[in-house]
Order: structure tokens, then sequence, then C-alpha cells
């Protein structure tokens, strides 16, 4: 519905502002990661929704507009959460933007987002559509959100049963009365270590980058009055080089003594006068060599924002829950980011810019911190979801904002289904069939595998496969790698079992190999810090092979460690062979994360010390050649419908013999069943982050993924192939279903040295 404001004098009419009615299932205001993953999942849920955001693209901090790199739990891998990246609908965006965008521009982004969200029929975009009035049915209950669009003079009367505030600052929850916080928490309060001992107004700050290019010819740069004169008074203005670009610029933050919301404007200022100081400084004070031909390419011109309001929900999530891993029952999401807390005076202060402190692995995050506690039809999503300051130096990243606007979107979906108010899904049986629709789709809640149901076509299913892969041997087909740190594998082991292994070593002198066999003390994490057995053999001059017999027994079915400790006289043999759920890990540094190895934490914080054992970016990070005895067995096709979709306690996949070239899974059922989806999990490396912009990546399809298949019913029909897949989840929905009492699925090997591989299987 459209109505035409007028105003009427004795000569003419003058036209004011165009009104437009939208009813929709589900408003959603923010199109930033969570915005558009919140809106996706209700459109493919079932429900209409309106999509209101404020900028020209999606994206939020992602956009070209801004141009940080999405990451989440994965932390770049800097830390020990493996196989941790987000899944669902931000996996689904990560990894088309590396199928069309490896090199990371930020442009391309923009493209994939906007394609994504008007594909979906049931989403009604409104770009540079600012929200700005809520009217409320009573006092618990929003009726309607008013918002308008500047490029087009037209105001917005958007009515829904539910509301999403994924805005940022929070202006819809803000407007309605719902509850909010911001700065820090006391550390009486919740008790967290991390907290001041007194709460204060003093939050993250936000930051502006630069882009440089290099031209042909030398250019001048003469920097506006605003610009910053004397570059000294930045604490740490030594940082700035000609090289560093982009986000990679993150601690040219500013403005979290201020008011993040209403002085963004001032701050802005700021940091411009910041940018542009710097870059007088690095062309201009004959410090730098080789900047002559190096030119501006591109300038922020809004500022990306950390922190500001965030909303109290029907939980707070807090630094214990995420350092001592809680539990929870309605769980429904999770984080993985350190604990990341930056100095209120961002670029002036004379602190480090950050300072993060890791946990050993992720945590999970209740369905309750997306729910108002005060506003019945209102959810949260993004960053202004309910933890403390603390907690939200972890939640805020955009990769676990993202994940949890998956579970508001489904959520309203099931509300609208049900006709029930948000708050009543934490009942726990609405709870189980929220956790069961999510993983379904790819959200891999930490701990919780997909129920198929006594009823379901699955739990009727036997399945037969053309061979198996047992390890007995990672073969040794690769070069070699020096013990310049300490280097290990990570593989999944049997509860009692003591191990043998095999390696191929080269020494270029007499010395001493040490060799520990390790797990973790909470047997789904990976972080091993807890030694079974410790080796020392002597190596002599030369190439050798040496085994490892430990007599120590593993104490969970879990993974284990065999650690190489860092010996530079040494160099191992490498494998050019992958295999899904086992890696190499390195005691490296990532400075990036503050990873140095080690993290040695004082009590009184309130956290943990351990060391980092991390993988490598392909193509390094090949796996240590070795045998292995007893063979391991890790690819038992019964996984096919375990209901777990990456590796957690094991690699929850199966895999051919790496001989096969192509293999075959086979679903037979005792009668004939009515099959209209078959959607089956492939491994895109959950243990790669996919950074959006930026840093770029070796490849555009990950190299465990199957790219070809075909799927066959009894009478060998063909009822699906494809040769160009890249995805991580294909649903195949049949054009009409079919009868069939038996599927094939085969699939051509991805690589020579890499097996068909498939995490699981599910029919409908």
């Amino acid at each position: 519905m459209s109505i035409l404001f007028m105003l009427k004098n004795d000569k003419e009419t003058i036209r004011i502002n165009k009104l437009v009615k939208l009813n929709a299932g589900m408003v959603v205001t923010g199109g930033g990661m969570a915005g558009v993953c919140a809106a996706i999942t209700a459109a493919r849920a079932g429900i209409k929704v309106v999509l209101v955001q404020d900028r020209p693209v999606l994206g939020g901090n992602a956009s070209s507009e801004i141009r940080l790199w999405i990451l989440g739990a994965t932390s770049s891998m800097g830390n020990n959460n493996r196989w941790s990246r987000e899944g669902g609908v931000i996996d689904e965006i990560l990894v088309e933007n590396l199928f069309r965008n490896k090199e990371g521009n930020p442009l391309i982004l923009d493209t994939i987002l906007l394609e994504k969200v008007t594909n979906e029929a049931n989403i009604t975009l409104l770009l540079n559509t600012a929200a700005y009035e809520v009217t409320k049915k009573d006092e618990k209950v929003i009726q309607s959100v008013k918002a308008f669009c500047s490029q087009n003079s037209t105001e917005y009367e958007l009515s829904a049963p539910l509301f999403c505030d994924a805005s940022g600052d929070g202006i819809i929850s803000h407007l309605s009365g719902a509850s909010f916080r911001m700065g820090a928490e006391s550390r009486e309060e919740f008790g967290e270590q991390l907290a001041p001992e007194k709460n204060y107004g003093e939050l993250l700050g936000h930051s502006l980058y630069f882009y440089s290019k290099r031209v042909e010819k030398p250019v001048k740069f003469i920097p506006p009055a605003f610009a910053l004169q004397d570059i000294t008074k930045i604490p740490r203005y030594k940082m700035l080089n000609q090289k560093d670009d982009g986000c990679r610029l993150w601690w040219i933050e500013y403005g979290g003594t201020k008011d993040t919301v209403y002085d963004t404007e001032t701050i802005k200022w700021e940091l411009w006068k910041v940018i542009y100081g710097a870059w007088n400084y690095i062309k201009n004070s004959g410090k730098f060599e080789d900047v002559d031909n190096l030119t501006l390419e591109w300038v922020g011109t809004i500022p990306g924002k950390r922190e500001s309001r965030r909303f109290e929900g029907m939980y707070m999530l807090t630094q214990q829950n995420i350092v001592n891993q809680t539990q929870f029952n309605d769980a429904v999401s999770y984080g993985g980011w350190a604990l990341d807390l930056h100095p209120a005076d961002g670029i002036y202060s004379k602190l480090p810019g950050c300072n993060q402190w890791h946990g050993k692995g992720i945590y999970q995050i209740p369905y309750r911190c997306y729910v108002s506690k005060d506003i019945d039809n209102l959810f949260f999503a993004g960053r202004i979801i309910s933890s403390t300051h603390v907690a939200f130096g972890s939640s805020r990243v955009m990769a676990t904002c993202a994940l949890g606007a998956q579970v508001v979107g489904l959520a309203a979906a099931m509300c609208r289904k049900h006709s029930l108010l948000p708050k009543d899904i934490i009942e726990e049986s609405w709870i189980a069939k929220l956790q069961n629709a999510l993983n379904r789709r790819g959200q891999s809640i930490p701990g919780i595998p997909i129920n198929y149901g006594a009823d379901s076509l699955m739990h009727q299913v036997s399945i037969a496969v053309s061979s198996v892969c047992k390890l007995n041997i990672i073969p040794f087909n690769g070069g070699w790698l020096r013990l310049d740190i300490g280097t290990a594998e990570l593989l999944p082991m049997k509860k009692g079992t003591c191990y043998h292994f095999k390696i191929n070593v080269k020494a270029s002198k007499r010395t001493i190999l040490t060799v520990e066999l390790r797990s973790s003390s909470k047997k789904f994490n990976y972080t091993p810090d807890i030694t079974l057995e410790t080796i020392k053999i002597p190596v002599k001059e030369g190439e050798q092979f040496v085994e490892l017999h430990f007599s120590a027994p593993i104490p969970e079915d879990q993974y284990g460690f065999l650690l190489l400790r860092q010996n530079k006289d040494i160099e191992v043999q490498e494998s050019m062979s992958r295999f899904t759920g086992i890696e190499s890990i390195f005691n490296g540094k990532n400075k990036a994360v503050s990873n140095n190895g080690y993290q040695d934490a004082p009590e009184r914080l309130g956290v943990d010390s351990f060391e980092f054992w991390c993988p490598r970016r392909r193509p390094e990070g090949r796996n240590i050649a070795m045998e292995i005895s007893p063979a391991l067995e890790p690819y038992d096709p019964v996984f096919l419908k375990n209901g777990f979709t990456r590796p957690y306690l094991k690699t929850n996949a199966w895999a051919a013999d790496p001989s096969e070239g192509n293999a075959e899974v086979v679903l037979t059922w005792n009668s004939p069943q009515k099959i209209s989806s078959v959607t089956l999990f492939f491994d895109t490396d959950f243990d790669n982050p996919l950074e959006s912009s930026l840093r770029g990546h070796p490849e555009n399809v990950i190299p465990f993924c199957i790219k070809e298949y075909s799927i066959y019913n009894d009478t060998g029909i063909v009822l699906y192939k494809t040769n160009d897949n890249h995805q991580t989840i294909n649903r195949i929905d049949l054009k009409r279903p079919v009868e069939t009492s038996y599927l094939k699925i085969q699939f051509k090997r991805p690589d020579i040295h890499i097996p068909v591989t498939l995490f699981e299987i599910l029919v409908q």
C-alpha cells in the first residue's frame, strides 16, 4: 500500500514523502552479516521477511564500505579450536566468496550478499533505509516500525508479529524500551576477573582503514588541513609502514571514551584526521623507502564500530561461560574468538592495541541470549546480544554474530508456524526441535548431533560402500620438514589403545628426538594439556626410520597428539596425502591474535595457561608421514548417519580407499520409499577460516570437497548429476518425489592425494 503525503497552499501542491505500508512475518533491522543470515534463514524456512538496511550495500563491517574480514571461532588459525568455522548460511556465503573471490575483493563480497538476499522470494530488501520510530501494541509488544529512505523520499511502516534487531546499535530495541547496558560491568556483579573493580563507561572504539596502490609515476601527497600534524601523538606510530593496509590497520581505533552511538560522526572525523596524518607521515617524512609511486586508493568514509549498546536477554553470557565452556540445555550457537578487549583510548593509548585471552576450545551460546527479557516479540542478533562487556569481547565478531542470527531466523519461523512467542521456545521440547532443525542446516551445535527420529528414512536405511579407508599408513611420499618449531600430528584415537608409530627422519648430526603422546583434559577439545608419555630417542646422523612405542593408553575416544619437540638438527618426512579430520599442527606463533606459542595467564585474570598448537594454511601444513599400529579406523560408513557433520571426538566421516577413483555409497530400504530430497554434507575444511577480504587464498575450491557426483535410483535412472560442486551442503530437491528402495551415489575422487570423503547423508 502506498500513500503520497501532500501539503496544499493557494498556489500549488507541495509533495513531501510517499508512505509505503508493508506486512511481514518478521522485520529484521540491520543488514550486516547477522541481519543477512537471520533474514535468509527465516525466508528459507517459509516466512516473509522485510530486511531494513541503512546503508547502500549489505555486510556491515564486512562490506566494501568498511572492509573488515569475516572471522569467528577459527581466529584466523591462531588458536586451538579445530574444525570450528561457522556452518549454515554464513558458511555458504564464505565458501561462495572463496569460489568467486579468492583474492578477497570486498566489492565482490557485496555482490554475493546482494545476490543471496535478492534470490530469496520471501525477502523484501530496503537499502538506504533507516528505522527511526517504534509503535507498540502494549508495553511488551512491538506493533510496527517506521523507516525512511532518503534516496526515494519514501517512508515505510513495517508491521509484523516478530522483530529482530541486528542493527549494531540496537535502535529498535532501544526505542521499544528494552533494557540495555553500555561499558563494562563491575567485577563484583558477575564475578568476572577480567572486569574492572568498578563499572565504567569506557568501550571499544571505532576503526577506519585505508588502501594504497603503486602506480607508474611518482605521486605527491598534500595533506588536508584537518590531518594530524604531529604523528608522535600516536604512541604506536612506529607501527605504521607502507605495506600494511585494510583491516591490518585494525589498531587505528578511537572513540572508546565517548558515546559510541551519538558521537559516531565526531569519532569518524578524528579517525580521518589520524588516517590522513598517517599517510602524510608515510609519504613525506623521508623515513620510508620506495614510497614515491604509492598513492591512496581508498579511505573509509564510515567507521567500523565495535561496541555500543548490549541488550539484556533471558540470560547474560559471561567470562566464566567462555573460559569454562559451560554446557547449556538450550545451546544453539557457539563462539571461539578470544576475550578480546581494547584500551578505551584506542590509538592514543600507550597500552597495546588489544589484549586477547584465548580459551582452550569453543563455547556454547544459549538461546536465551537472543531473546529480550522485556519485549515479548523481539529477538536480538549480532553484537547486541545479551552478554557482559567481557564476554562481548569474544561474541562480537562477525562470524559468531552471523551464526547466532541463524538461530533467530529459524526460531522466528517456528514461532510463526506454531503460534509461539520467542520465550516459549525455551521449553525443552521446542529447544530440542530448534536445535535439530538448525543442525540439519549445518549449525553444528557443539556436542549435539542431528536426531533423525525413529520414523525417519535415515533410521531405517542400510548403508553399503564400495570401500573404506583404513589408516595404517600416511604415505611416505612428501618432502622434508625441519623441526624448527614443535610439530605434531592430530589423530582420532580409541580409548584404551596403546599406539606404535614409525616415522622417517633425517639428522644433520647425532642428537636426541623428543616425542610426546598427549591428549586433552576435556575430550572434545584440541588443546594438548595432558602428557600421557614422553620418549627420548637417540638419532644418528643421516636418514633413518624411527619407531615410537607408547605404553600409555588413550584415556577416551578422542583426538590424540603425536608431538615432535623442536630440534633444528632434525627433519621429518612429510606426506602429500591429505585426509579429512587428520592434520599436522605446530607450536608456532600468530602475533595477529596474541598467540606467542604459549598463553601465560596470571591466575588473577580467570583464564587458562596453555600451549598453542595450530595448523598451517595450504599448501603448507602437510601431514607427517608415518606408519600407525594398530591401524586407525576413522572412516566407518556408519558415520554417514551419526548426526555429526564435521570432526568431533572422531572424524565423523566416511572415506573410500585412496586408490579408488570412483567410490560409491548405496542406500537400501526393505521396501520402496517416497523420496523427495537428498542432502549431502561435504568437507570444505572447517579449519580454514576463509577470511572474506584482503588476505586472499591459494585455491577457490577446498581440495577435500567432492566436485563430481551422480545419484541413481533402483532402475539406474540418474536422478541428479553435477560436475562443479564447491559448497559444503548440497540439498537436492527432486522435481517430483520418486519411489525407490535403493539409491546409489557415485563420487569422483577430488584429487589423487585425497580420497572420496563424505560427512553425512540426509534423505527425506
